[in-house]
């Protein structure tokens, strides 16, 4: 028989596989279900903290009402270029994708940001915006992207607001539209808005508020320029105090309002405007304070008290009459049979004409602002060249009083579900069918309908406009109209059971009941005319330009009787306005074609809990709601120790939650838990309450009712009694007729069954023994000829594999020499290339000369080799000629029996000797060829042998002829200098005017000598110092400043001068200027000496006068003291005037010599020359700090010459023009760091020759600089800085592109990440290979390198480089380990090994380069304990605690993100379980937490040092200065 076994209706869904839990695509799923669905993002969301999560091409976004660490610079990097498929979910992942199909496809973009109320849209927006800003910005950001990111805080503050859901939804629709450059920066923007929820300013439900820029004015009233306002508390104000509740927890009103004002000023709206929209803002919220009083019998007129302050303040606020708006808001004006009456308003109607003058004041004002950011906003570059549009609406939304607001925005969430279905189900499938592909059509459902039913021709849209338009229409006819028109006609149309004026629409989410009272006022949304008027007459500039020109979405209606009759000369001005529904149908189409056109990316917000809040409580607020749940002791004064003593027994699991200071937090779910227990509990004493009062009166009842009970049982139970007895005599006899019969009938059938199962048993145990005896006889055969095939297969295989081992070998061998030779030719060949280069030729000729040794070593190898191959081939050929003889000996005796065998050994002889001679000659050719290799290189060698000894001679004569032209300049410039002191002391003095004459005056005058006094015989003509400027500082000049005959030599033979005629110089202009330095010298010494001996006379004499003084009475004390003082004046002046040459002062002028002097003029063209103009090929051959020292040498001649503003002017402009080169020079590396040394040489010498730096050390050598040059310290340390920041931007820029893909994605151990393909996203695009083409740890080590020789040329200090370096490691590392922490396929043990790999190439790099420090290992240290533990074992406590103690580096966050995204690639790898993760939290609970951050800061800033090295001390003389330099208008000094 057959049994169909069906699937119980009952059975759950099929769960996923374990692998499978927390997969960030939901489309991987095995079995997908909303069960496995919910599942997986409660696991993402409570076990994995990860708020994000792909469902195929949507991104599905969890509220976790809480500020996140993961938005920040580092992770914009961190996702930047990427591909969806690598990185874990994210909204940033969305606008990368956005962002490169744009600049790939060249097509607009559109992120569509759609969920229920509070569900984060808004928040999704702004990262969105910000992610384009970072990434469609410069290095740093223009004023373009600072005003689309300040954009949000001003529409957050006039269009955001607190509902029961949200504390900050969007009570408006924006599509903000960014426009992009052609080389993807962000040229401008523009936003448009949908449908402001206007009647909030006037209303607000319970628990809600306002619009949050009236509560930031009020929380700022304080201010000095609010205090015309006139503001207070927001429950002073009718507008604000309606939902009673006017503080958000946690949100600092004041703080917000500075971001509005600092977002204006961004936008450009100056202070005065700020105001003046302030002013209008709070203008608003005293107009709903104006007391409008209700008179006249039964109430049908209004009034408002002239001295309504309230008004006043409006008025005052507004610069309007306050009379006439008291006027207009109880009036109105009407136009009868072509008269105007004017008819007073009741105290209903004013209050709500009053109502509907302020929202549309507030919608003018938000329209205004909208304009004015989108002028601001406006691209004014360049026009976009295409645009990345994000959508944030209002999401789903259903209270329990929905209204015409409600009706809207379902509307344009039934549009958006629709375009959605469109794109995602619809367009795809058209596709597949067109194509033609096998394809099972999905049915989906199709939202059509109930869109036709909102704006269908006799729509609901089109029934309200009618209904609009009537005379006399009002809600309750609008209402009929809809039963008549669409009840049980329409699926998504019903009608409620107890009302007759509301109406349900089936949405694709849900039911949703409107009611239909105010529909048609807010669709009208009518503002009398009187009031705006007066508010155009405003003196207000603002307020005069908002009412001037009414926006379209305005609907200013004239005045009209109740009957449909309208003004004289404005007829049809009612018929032809637009209405708010109409308007927003218009703009939603608009809104669909737009996103159409575009390529769309959806991100999906669903809240986490309907609480709005990350899960905590304070401990009186958890006490006070879950005060029922608590047991045992209730500690009413301390409530956190009763919350802590009863939360262990309603949670067991501690880590679910965690006591604060003055807060319970709870872990996502857990609320839920308690609010199920807090709801079973209450349910528990309903009942039991409800029990016992049913109870008691049921026992009333009880009571009553029982005695009657008593009675009625006594004569009942009579009458069963007698009946049971006749009954049981019955029974028992059929009982025993019944048992005979049956033990019969079954003892028959059981002695049948048993005689056929014994036989049925020997026939079955019989077959089975024979099969099995067959079954070992056949497997005993098998086994036998397995072994026979097995042993001869392995045979057979071991030598097919000997014979390819020997194959294998002789090729490898063969290819290694020829690679060996290719080498050696290459480096023969390239000797010509060492031929050019200028330096460096010794080591390149001994290198060389080493390798002509090595091969003529390897060629005497390898004729040994011959020689022994040669000898072993001759013993072979030996061994076979005799194996031969026998063979012929043993052929002639058996040549009639083995014919045969002769030809065969005559075949395998004739073989061997034609191999043997292939061989041999092989052999000699190849000798042959190394020999001629071997003989070229060394004629290659010795013509270079020649040509270097050739310039090496050449070099030598030139060095030396080099020197001794510079000694003899030296020489000339120092007796030039000397020559010009001497002239100017001593040659022009005045001679005596008679002999034997005493001078009274010491002092040498510098007057030119009258041609009378003089006595010499004539004056001699010394150049002018003009005119000894002219020379040269590189070149040797013509200019002979005296001829032959010149008075110099009369000059000579008057002081009787010999001439010295054995002194080598040549230049006549040195033998002049020799002489003239011998004459200063023997007319000095002349003068010296007579002044002398006059000086010591007067002094005896002093001396004498002062003896014969002493020795007279004290009355002479007086004359003794002026005595004393002449004396010491005198000797003081004599020190002064007679100082030998060999003082210190003499010595001091001549430590200063061996400068350069730059005139004023020259100073530009120095610069020019010597920095911003020089070529880069030209300056990379200077020596290191060339052009430092030469610019200290003019500055310390510019501080002796005493023109201190000169010398700080000198270093500015050496900063400006520094700085221009730098930036001229802005992506070399090898210049930034010529100019990075010269800075930091300049700085260096000016701190070693400053005095507060001679003052600190002191230093008897060094001569001190007169100018204060602590402000040019300063400028040279900012240039410094600057260079060291241009040379990390170089380096970075070229290492950030390969990180990623050389450290983790590169293959360096071949075979380990294997050749499995990941699996990508639906709707991604794969990567471009461009990207990483060649990427590796080379290209890595290649951009390090570049840096290292960069720096290494210019001999910049190691400390620096190691700061450099330690900046860079950091970047490598923290870009790499943000990678792993974002990523899921690189969370594996396989990764692990191959970044651990990587590591060790670059640590051996350092090594090999000297530079494996500390703050290198340390920079390093995260990326190597990260990949140690995804190597690690994960299972056991001790795994947990050795992991812990492994990873010190690493945040906490880290070490629980690397565990949660770690994912088994082989079948050997297990998952990581979900306990063994929460082992590991709690073990890190017990070390201290330091960064919060999951991720690294890429953009970290090390500070910087310049350790301060003093330099060498130098001259003029000693520096080369090339010649094409050409700055000879520079004179040493």
């Amino acid at each position: 028989m057959e049994y169909p076994v069906l699937a119980p209706a009952g059975l759950p869904p099929l769960g996923n596989p374990d692998i499978l839990e927390g997969e960030n695509d939901l489309t991987a799923l095995t079995f997908l279900h909303e069960p496995a669905v919910l599942h997986n993002l409660r696991v993402r969301f409570v076990d994995y903290s990860s708020i994000y999560t792909y469902c195929g091409i949507v991104l599905v976004a969890l509220n976790p009402y809480e500020q996140l660490p993961i938005y920040g610079e580092e992770v914009i990097d961190a996702y930047s270029g990427q591909d969806m498929a690598d990185m874990e979910p994210h909204i940033y992942s969305v606008a990368e994708e956005a962002y490169r199909t744009m600049i790939r496809e060249e097509k607009n973009q559109s992120i569509i940001i759609s969920g229920e109320s509070g569900s984060g849209k808004t928040v999704s927006a702004k990262f969105t915006m910000r992610y384009f800003a970072v990434v469609g910005g410069a290095a740093q950001q223009t004023s373009v992207e600072e005003k689309v990111l300040a954009s949000n805080p001003i529409m957050e503050a006039i269009g955001n607001a607190k509902t029961t859901r949200n504390d900050n939804s969007s009570r408006f629709g924006k599509y903000i539209e960014i426009g992009f450059g052609r080389k993807g920066d962000i040229v401008g923007a523009n936003v448009r808005t949908y449908l402001l929820e206007k009647s909030r300013v006037v209303f607000q439900a319970s628990e809600e508020r306002n619009y949050h820029i009236f509560y930031q004015l009020c929380a700022s009233r304080d201010l000095p320029e609010f205090r015309t306002l006139r503001l207070d508390s927001p429950e002073a104000f009718l507008y604000t105090k309606q939902g009673q509740d006017v503080l958000i927890p946690g949100t600092d009103d004041i703080a917000e309002l500075e971001r509005t004002r600092q977002a204006f000023t961004v936008l450009g709206v100056q202070p005065d405007q700020q105001m003046e929209i302030f002013r209008i803002l709070a203008a608003i919220l005293h107009l709903g304070n104006v007391n409008i009083q209700a008179s006249g019998r039964g109430g049908d007129r209004s009034y408002i008290d002239a001295g309504d302050h309230s008004l006043a303040v409006f008025a005052k606020l507004l610069r309007v009459e306050g009379a006439q708006m008291a006027q207009w808001l109880c009036h109105r004006r009407l136009a009868v049979g072509g008269e105007m009456l004017v008819k007073p308003m009741t105290g209903q109607q004013a209050t709500e004409a009053r109502d509907a003058l302020a929202k549309h004041v507030y919608e003018q004002l938000f329209t205004w602002t909208v304009q004015r950011l989108n002028s601001s906003l406006r691209a004014h570059r360049e026009k976009p060249k295409s645009f990345i549009g994000v959508l944030d609406i209002y999401g789903f939304e259903t209270f329990d009083r929905n209204s015409f607001e409600q009706f809207c925005i379902n509307y344009a969430n039934e549009k958006l579900q629709q375009q959605f279905n469109r794109h995602v189900f619809q367009l795809e499938q058209e596709e597949y069918l067109r194509e033609e592909l096998p394809w099972s059509r999905i049915e989906f459902s199709d939202n059509q309908p109930c869109i036709a039913l909102i704006e269908g021709q006799l729509g609901l849209l089109d029934l309200l406009d009618e209904e609009c338009r009537m005379p006399k229409g009002s809600d309750d006819k609008w209402a009929r109209k809809l039963y008549d028109q669409h009840l049980n006609k329409s699926p998504h149309f019903l009608k409620p059971r107890m009302s007759n004026s509301a109406f349900i629409v089936v949405h694709f989410a849900d039911k949703v009941q409107y009611e239909c009272d105010g529909f048609l006022d807010k669709n009208r949304d009518t503002v009398f005319e009187e009031p705006i008027n007066i508010l155009r007459a405003s003196q207000s500039e603002l307020v005069n330009e908002l009412f001037q020109k009414e926006s379209t979405g305005g609907c200013i209606v004239n005045p009209s009787l109740s009957n449909g009759m309208i003004q004289p000369g404005k007829r049809g001005h009612r018929d032809h306005k637009l209405t708010v529904g109409f308007q927003f149908r218009q703009s939603l189409h608009l809104l669909m074609d737009t996103l159409n056109s575009t390529t769309p990316h959806y991100v999906r917000c669903i809240k986490s809990n309907d609480l709005k809040r990350p899960f905590l409580w304070t401990y009186e607020e958890f006490f006070s709601r879950y005060r029922v749940l608590l047991r045992g002791s209730v500690y009413l004064n301390d409530i956190r120790r009763s919350c802590q003593s009863a939360l262990p027994h309603l949670i067991l699991d501690t880590e679910q939650y965690c006591f604060g200071k003055t807060k319970v937090f709870f872990r996502a779910g857990q609320v839920a838990v308690l609010e199920k227990l807090r709801g079973d509990r209450l349910n528990v004493s309903r009942v039991l309450i409800q029990s016992w009062v049913r109870g008691w009166l049921q026992r009333k009842h009880y009571k009553r009712l029982r005695w009657a009970t008593y009675t009625l049982q006594r004569y009942t139970r009579g009458a069963l009694a007698r009946r049971l007895a006749w009954t049981l005599r019955y029974t028992h006899a059929a009982l025993i007729i019944q048992k005979t019969y049956r033990m019969l009938a079954v003892r028959q059938l059981f002695i049948t069954i048993r005689k056929a199962t014994i036989k049925i048993q020997a026939f079955i145990r019989g077959t089975q023994a024979r099969c099995i005896y067959r079954q070992m006889l056949m497997e005993k055969a098998a086994v036998f000829l397995q072994a026979r095939v097995r042993g001869w297969l392995g045979r057979c295989s071991y030598k097919r594999i000997r014979c390819a081992v020997v194959l294998l070998q002789s090729c490898t061998r063969r290819r290694a020499a020829r690679k060996e030779l290719l080498c050696l030719r290459t480096e023969a060949r390239s000797v010509e290339k060492y031929r050019e280069l200028n330096k460096g030729m010794e080591v390149k000729l001994i290198q060389l000369q080493l390798k002509a040794d090595q091969e003529a070593r390897e060629s005497a190898a390898l004729k040994d080799t011959l020689r022994t191959e040669r000898e072993a081939h001759r013993t072979e050929l030996e061994q076979l000629q005799a194996e031969l003889l026998k063979l012929q000996t043993r052929l002639k005796e058996s040549a009639e029996a083995a014919p045969a065998l002769a030809e065969k050994h005559a075949e395998e002889w004739r073989k061997v000797e034609e191999k043997s001679a292939r061989e041999i000659s092989q052999l000699t050719q190849e000798i042959q060829v190394l020999r001629a290799e071997r003989d070229y290189l060394g004629k290659e060698r010795d013509d270079l042998v020649g040509c270097l000894q050739e310039k090496e001679n050449a070099q030598e004569e030139l060095e030396e002829e080099r020197r001794r032209y510079q000694s003899l300049l030296r020489e000339f410039t120092r007796l030039e200098q000397r020559y010009d002191n001497l002239r100017d002391m001593s040659l022009f003095n005045r001679s005596e005017y008679s002999h034997g004459h005493i001078r009274k005056d010491s002092t040498v005058s510098l007057e030119p000598p009258s041609p009378v006094t003089s006595p010499f015989s004539s004056s001699p003509v010394f150049p002018s110092p003009e005119e000894v400027r002219r020379i040269s500082v590189t070149s040797p000049t013509d200019w002979k400043p005296w001829s032959n005959g010149h008075p110099l030599n009369i000059l000579m033979e008057d002081m009787s001068i010999v001439k010295d005629n054995g002194e080598k110089m040549k230049g006549e202009d040195l033998r002049f200027a020799y002489d003239a330095v011998r004459v200063a010298n023997r007319f000095l010494e002349t003068q010296l000496l007579s002044q002398r001996a006059e000086w010591k006379q007067e002094s005896s004499a002093f001396r004498m006068k002062l003896q014969e003084l002493q020795d007279r009475d004290s009355a002479g004390d007086l004359d003794i003291n002026d005595v004393r003082e002449q004396v010491l004046v005198r000797e003081q002046e004599s020190i002064t005037e007679y100082q030998d040459p060999t003082s210190p002062v003499l010595q001091r002028s001549q430590m200063l010599s061996g400068l350069l002097e730059c005139r004023k003029k020259d100073e530009g063209k120095l610069m020019k020359l010597l920095i911003t103009d020089v070529k880069t090929e030209f300056i990379l051959s200077w020596t290191p700090g060339l052009a430092a020292r030469v610019l200290f040498l003019c500055l310390r001649q510019l501080d002796v010459s005493g023109d201190h503003t000169r010398v700080k002017g000198f270093v500015s402009s050496a900063v400006c023009a520094i700085k221009t080169a730098l930036k001229k020079h802005s992506s070399d590396l090898d210049i930034t760091a010529v100019w990075l040394k010269n800075s930091y040489l300049l700085r260096d010498l000016l701190l070693q020759h400053s005095n507060q730096q001679l003052q600190v050390k002191g230093s008897g050598d060094l001569v001190p600089l007169v100018t204060d040059v602590q402000e040019c310290v300063r400028m040279l340390t900012d240039l410094c800085i600057q260079s060291y920041q241009q040379l990390l931007a170089i380096t970075e820029s070229r290492l950030q592109p390969v990180i990623v893909a050389a450290v983790l994605e590169s293959e360096s151990i071949p075979g380990l990440l294997g050749s499995s393909a990941r699996r990508r996203r639906a709707g991604s695009e794969p990567r471009s290979p461009a990207a990483a083409d060649g990427a590796s740890m080379a290209s890595v080590l290649r951009e390090l390198s570049a840096l290292q020789g960069a720096v290494s040329r210019q001999k910049i200090p190691p400390a620096l480089q190691e700061q450099l370096l330690q900046r860079l490691l950091f970047l490598l590392c923290s870009t790499s380990l943000n990678s792993v922490l974002l990523r899921k396929d690189q969370c594996c043990w396989s990764r692990g090994l191959h970044i651990r790999y990587n590591v060790s190439v670059l640590e051996e790099w350092l090594r090999a380069h000297s530079l494996q420090t500390d703050t290198a290992v340390q920079a390093l240290e995260p990326l190597i304990q990260a990949a140690q533990l995804l190597q690690m074992s994960k299972k056991t406590q001790a795994d947990g605690e050795a992991m812990v103690q492994a990873c010190s580096a690493l945040s906490n966050q880290q070490i629980v993100k690397i565990l949660s995204l770690y994912t088994p690639q082989s079948d050997v790898e297990e998952r990581v379980t979900l306990n063994f993760i929460r082992i590991v939290q709690g073990l890190l609970k017990g070390r201290p937490e330091g960064s919060r951050q999951l991720l690294m800061d890429v953009r970290r800033v090390f500070p910087v040092s310049f350790p301060y090295e003093p330099p060498t001390l130098f001259t003029a003389a000693e520096l080369q200065i090339p010649e094409a330099l050409k700055i000879s208008f520079l004179r040493r000094v």
